[in-house]
């Protein structure tokens, strides 16, 4: 058996081209590959593309139950890199409506301008194993959901000088949680 190695690219179909066009240009800091006003490739690392749009022309848009994906996530590097895209988005107006430490990951979720979710995360392990042990434990078992945060409280104890490490790591002692506690907005 062999899993791939990894994911290549997402394609979304919409009735908003031009603006879903420009929302992840400036999500993602991307370049256009190629745009012909039907179809747009963007690109942000070495892959000729990794979110395609495809032009419908359709006026009426899916609804939060009849979309079929729920979300999509882009890693960064580290904290660091995570907190100022945050910024950098808060200035353009593309805020958040869920942030949260999951345990293996710290994640921003956004909605793009079709409503699909969007997650933006660090990954809050160096390595994969410890990861996957974390997602084993009764720490885990009892709150998959994770902890609530803020991200402009993250930002604020980065530029007070507290180490990175500090701020992207496993929630250790969150309170037990279950799905029925995920915001309503995520469900939206």
């Amino acid at each position: 058996m062999s899993s791939p190695m990894k994911l290549a690219h997402v394609v979304l179909r919409t009735g908003r081209f031009q603006q879903m066009r420009d929302w992840y240009l400036e999500v993602l800091e991307a370049t256009v590959s190629f745009d012909n006003g039907q179809v747009c490739f963007l690109a942000y690392d070495d892959e000729h593309h990794r979110i395609g749009i495809v032009n419908t022309g359709a006026t009426e848009q899916p609804g939060p139950k009849t979309r079929g994906l729920e979300h999509f996530a882009f890693t960064y590097a580290d904290i660091t890199g995570l907190l100022h895209t945050y910024e950098r988005l808060e200035q353009a107006g593309i805020t958040p409506f869920w942030s949260v430490n999951h345990g293996p990951t710290t994640s921003f979720y956004y909605r793009d301008p079709d409503g699909n979710h969007i997650e933006l995360q660090v990954d809050n392990f160096a390595r994969h194993e410890d990861a996957t042990s974390f997602m084993r434990s009764e720490v885990y078992g009892s709150n998959p959901i994770g902890v609530d945060i803020e991200p402009r409280e993250l930002l604020r104890r980065l530029r007070a000088g507290e180490q990175p490490a500090e701020l992207a790591k496993a929630h250790s002692n969150a309170k037990p949680r279950g799905f029925e506690t995920v915001p309503a907005e995520f469900f939206r």
